[in-house]
């Protein structure tokens, strides 16, 4: 009976870390839509995936609070701020570290900053991450142990593996025409039916209309 309810348990982890990165994701897009709206006038689109509004980076940081603060319990906003604003720089590093490998392109640059970290980061969005950390523990991880309890209906199981499959499509088609895209911008030609599939259907304006913040490295 314990190992059946020890299977649940990790069963309802992974539930609710999916739903972290769900959860984290769209509002980091809405998060990005806002400040380029205040910082330019109008809406521009700031997805990570080219389906659907989600910004993965945010997701990714979500994750990172949602198990940071499941160890150390803490609800010190002051700490909290602290931690957040560290783990968020931390991942927002890493992230675009990897794009500028993988991709050779980068989607934000912040050289223009005070105390950047490598365009990478700053210190300001640093702070940004920390104020998301407060309002992590505020008002979405009541979101996220309610969702807890509901894992045990089929109906939030079934769904939730038909949006897994999904995001799993999405990630991936993402990231090899990202991929597809960078070898494009070398001449290298297609060889392969994947290749020439991506070509075909996820040709450079394609792909700069939906990464419209993209830039070439």
């Amino acid at each position: 009976m314990e190992e059946e309810k020890g299977k649940i348990n990790i069963v309802e982890e992974i539930l609710k870390i999916f739903w972290v990165f769900m959860i984290g994701s769209f509002l980091g897009y809405i998060f990005e839509m806002i400040i380029v709206l205040f910082q330019k006038g109008y809406f521009e689109s700031r997805q990570g995936l080219i389906y659907g509004p989600l910004t993965p980076v945010y997701g990714i940081g979500g994750v990172i609070y949602y198990l940071t603060f499941k160890i150390i319990k803490t609800r010190d906003k002051g700490k909290v701020f602290l931690i957040s604003m560290v783990l968020g720089g931390v991942t927002e590093y890493l992230c675009s570290f990897i794009q500028e490998k993988v991709f050779h392109t980068i989607s934000w640059d912040y050289s223009h900053l005070p105390f950047n970290f490598n365009g990478r980061t700053s210190l300001l969005h640093c702070s940004y991450w920390g104020i998301a950390g407060l309002l992590y523990i505020v008002y979405i991880e009541p979101i996220i142990n309610k969702i807890g309890r509901m894992t045990k209906k089929n109906g939030i199981k079934i769904t939730t593996s038909l949006v897994a499959v999904f995001m799993v499509w999405n990630i991936t088609i993402s990231w090899i025409a990202g991929v597809r895209q960078k070898d494009r911008m070398q001449n290298i030609p297609p060889r392969n039916k994947i290749e020439q599939f991506l070509d075909e259907h996820y040709p450079d304006e394609y792909m700069d209309k939906i990464f419209s913040n993209k830039k070439n490295k």
